[in-house]
């Protein structure tokens, strides 16, 4: 069943079902207040009937109090105690009423109030304990038809169903509309998914800009899911086809160097040496490029940070002192104040060497470092007095396989995926970078973190 159908059936009969129990529950209640305001109304008269008949039967005769006294539309009479059928006198009944005579009399030995049916009629019968001038005690029964509550009861009823009858129908049209309306911009949802299952290309929702409720928050979370999945998807392909395009040349060479060493190799052994020395640097490049996508493509939790204290002047002295070891090259640290952080000691040392091995690629100059706190932040700056970036060029650099100067990157052994690594370590580690350069002057690079105290 689709959900439309389901919404339209269940809401339709919910609100059926409550306007059937509102209108049982007004007809209820007007039939017990109806028949308990002709039982008092009964009781009434009855008690004004007693009063009259007993001060008066010495004067009048009791037969002719009772026709005198009869309710024009029941029954009255005296029922003596002592189990007497009917008493000394026999009931009295109007014209309309005389089967009301052949009910048998009971005495009853208290005020009593009830509702009776006889014939298939309803009426009220009250019964009240009289002191007879004899001093006996015995009950003036008045018994009135209620034909005239039951006919408007009936009438009630009639009404009240065909209000019901009546009310549905704008009830299963409102459900009808409210099914639709909740539905709509799920069919919507669902057939643009489709269209993009089978076009391959990404669409959105159309939003109505006013309207505030949940419906357009899902249409609108829906838009900004295909936005992530687009850049995403666009990610992924500029990412495969520059990791191929990457892999391949490395790949080439080392085909063209084995092949050449296949067929000339042991006749020229200088071409021997060449060919070792081009399959190895190609494949030291390919294993360095593999590692750095490996750590890109895993999860975010594979970097198992774990915190400790650390200092960040001697963090850096100790990072240039290795690096020097490796490449040679001068890095001149300076730590302007004590700046101390929770941070994992090893992650941070590898943050800090890729900012330390892009100024040894672009820059012959001494490399610098600052280490510093201020305001409840500390800092890392790695500066080169390099090439520099163009300004336009700076949002991309952390993209992967970006390089500013493709012609110059495969020379200078870079792939486009250092600083692209470097932003997973940071988020990794609560850490945030800043990049600045100016063309011809240099980069500075700064790694941001929260001071320890």
């Amino acid at each position: 069943m689709r959900l439309s159908t389901r919404i339209h059936l269940y809401s339709s009969l919910l609100f059926a079902v409550l306007l059937v129990l509102m209108n049982l529950t007004v007809y209820f209640l007007f039939d017990r207040l109806s028949m308990n305001s002709e039982l008092d109304k009964a009781h009434t008269d009855a008690s004004a009937i007693a009063e009259g008949i007993r001060k008066n039967a010495e004067s009048i005769p009791v037969p002719d109090l009772l026709r005198a006294y009869v309710p024009a539309d029941g029954m009255l009479r005296i029922v003596a105690g002592g189990g007497l059928n009917g008493g000394a006198y026999p009931p009295v009944t109007s014209s309309a009423q005389s089967e009301l005579s052949k009910l048998e009399a009971v005495y009853f030995p208290r005020l009593e109030k009830r509702l009776i049916e006889h014939g298939g009629e309803k009426y009220a019968l009250v019964s009240l304990p009289v002191i007879w001038s004899d001093g006996e005690v015995v009950n003036v029964q008045v018994t009135r038809s209620l034909s005239e509550t039951t006919d408007n009861l009936r009438a009630l009823r009639i009404v009240l169903v065909a209000v019901t009858a009546l009310a549905l129908i704008p009830v299963f049209a409102s459900g009808r509309l409210l099914a639709r309306l909740i539905a709509k911009p799920i069919a919507n949802m669902t057939r643009t998914m489709k269209d993009i299952r089978e076009s391959g290309r990404f669409k959105r929702l159309e939003l109505d800009e006013g309207a505030k409720d949940e419906l357009a928050d899902m249409g609108l979370t829906f838009n900004r899911m295909i936005d992530l999945l687009e850049g995403n998807y666009e990610k992924q392909e500029r990412f495969a086809a520059n990791a191929s395009h990457e892999l391949k040349t490395p790949l080439t060479v080392i085909e063209s160097y084995a092949s050449l060493l296949k067929r000339k190799g042991l006749e020229r052994p200088d071409l021997f040496a060449e060919s070792v020395e081009a399959i190895h640097s190609e494949a030291v490049r390919m294993r360095e490029m593999t590692e750095r996508l490996l750590l890109l493509a895993g999860s975010k939790d594979r970097w198992n940070v774990r915190p400790e204290r650390l200092e960040l002047g001697r963090l850096a002295s100790e990072s240039a002192d290795a690096f020097f070891r490796a490449y040679r090259r001068d890095v001149h640290v300076e730590a302007e104040s004590p700046a101390f952080v929770m941070s994992d000691g090893k992650l941070l040392r590898q943050l800090l060497y890729i900012f330390l091995d892009n100024a040894r690629k672009y820059s012959e100059e001494p490399i610098a470092v600052t280490a510093g706190a201020a305001d409840g932040t500390a800092w890392l700056r790695v500066a080169d007095r390099g090439v520099g970036i163009p300004k336009d060029e700076l949002p991309k650099v952390f993209d992967r396989f970006y390089r500013v100067d493709q012609a110059r990157g495969r020379q200078n052994g870079g792939f486009g995926l250092g600083l692209s690594l470097a932003q997973e370590i940071a988020e990794a580690l609560g850490a945030s970078l800043e990049l600045d350069s100016l063309e011809g002057v240099g980069t500075t690079a700064t790694i941001r973190l929260p001071e320890a105290r």
